[in-house]
């Protein structure tokens, strides 16, 4: 008797459990809509507070995309937007085979390249020389005097640099006369003109750029740091073996965030130091653009080098994406 019943048992909780579907097998046989509608109704209030962010991105991010068609098109003011006869690449060969095109490439990719890589890694040395500070005083003095700059204007900064630069009355030009060096134009030479730039970049925003490190370095277990000064070892051997190693991976995701705007530079701080003596060096695709675009109603000309240098940052982004994550296995996606 009891032995029929042992039998039977296993054999009603298989049918009712073939009976049943699973919860997921269920969840995936419910219409698309009705999921949908139950997921706004568990967290509408999440999507409401989401609302104001996605119409901004979509009026200013998504819709300015339709002007694109502009850059295959000869503009006409009298047809709007969507006028204008099609002309394929005609821009874009036109802006290849100018004769500035080369000048252009170079000064970008010097600017850019000058500021990523002096721009990438000051800030991960003043977040490891800040974290080594043991007095809390001492510390927020640091941070606060290296993160005043980020909130000065560009109007300011580059006001600030003709007042110290300027070759009759800047601080630092009168400075050097008393060791005899005279007739120093740092504005106007094309050979200060990139170190100037890059220099007072790195000044107003390090401070600012290591606070996402400072974060990373916060979520260091404070065991290792007690576990390596038991074993001997010095701040240099902590920075080393403890506080790099977990920088890594913050440092690899910023590194491919720049590198998706590494053609772009600071229209606004390239165009106010820009003069018609360092002209061969400052001139920059987006200042040229501005030029090109606004200055001469080149609409679709401008458009075409736009859309060049976006796609060009584009093709970086994926590149170093891909090789970060075939490298380290961290990757934006």
């Amino acid at each position: 008797m009891s032995a029929g019943i042992s039998t039977s048992a296993p054999r009603r909780r298989s049918r009712s459990d073939s009976a049943s579907p699973a919860p997921d097998a269920a969840r995936d046989r419910t219409p698309l809509t009705a999921q949908l509608r139950r997921h706004v109704g568990r967290y509408w209030q999440l999507w409401v507070m989401l609302a104001p962010a996605l119409v901004f991105v979509l009026v200013f991010a998504y819709v300015p995309m339709y002007g694109i068609q502009l850059a295959f098109r000869e503009f006409d003011f009298t047809k709007g937007l969507t006028g204008g006869d099609w002309v394929g690449l005609k821009y874009f060969i036109q802006f290849f085979e100018s004769p500035l095109f080369g000048e252009l490439m170079r000064n970008t990719v010097m600017i850019s390249l000058a500021t990523l890589v002096l721009g990438f890694f000051t800030p991960i040395v003043l977040a490891l020389v800040i974290n080594q500070i043991l007095h809390s005083r001492i510390r927020r003095l640091v941070q606060t005097v290296t993160y005043l700059p980020h909130f000065i204007s560009v109007v300011v900064i580059v006001g600030m640099l003709q007042v110290f630069l300027s070759p009759s009355t800047g601080l630092i030009t009168r400075f050097l006369a008393f060791f005899g060096i005279d007739d120093v134009n740092f504005l106007g030479s094309t050979s200060a003109f990139v170190p100037v730039y890059v220099l007072s970049d790195i000044w107003q925003h390090t401070g600012w750029n290591s606070i996402i490190y400072l974060a990373a370095l916060a979520g260091v277990n404070t065991q290792l740091y007690e576990a390596a000064r038991i074993d001997g070892a010095t701040r240099l051997q902590i920075i080393r073996h403890v506080d790099i190693p977990a920088l890594v991976p913050t440092m690899i995701i910023l590194l491919i965030l720049t590198m998706g705007g590494v053609l772009n530079t600071g229209f606004e701080k390239v165009f106010l130091m820009q003069n018609t003596l360092n002209l061969p060096v400052s001139e920059v695709i987006a200042t040229y653009t501005y030029k090109i675009g606004i200055l001469s109603s080149q609409f679709s000309y401008s458009t075409a080098i736009g859309l060049f240098n976006t796609v060009i940052n584009f093709a970086f982004l994926v590149i170093a994406n891909q090789i970060s994550k075939r490298a380290s296995d961290t990757s934006l996606w």
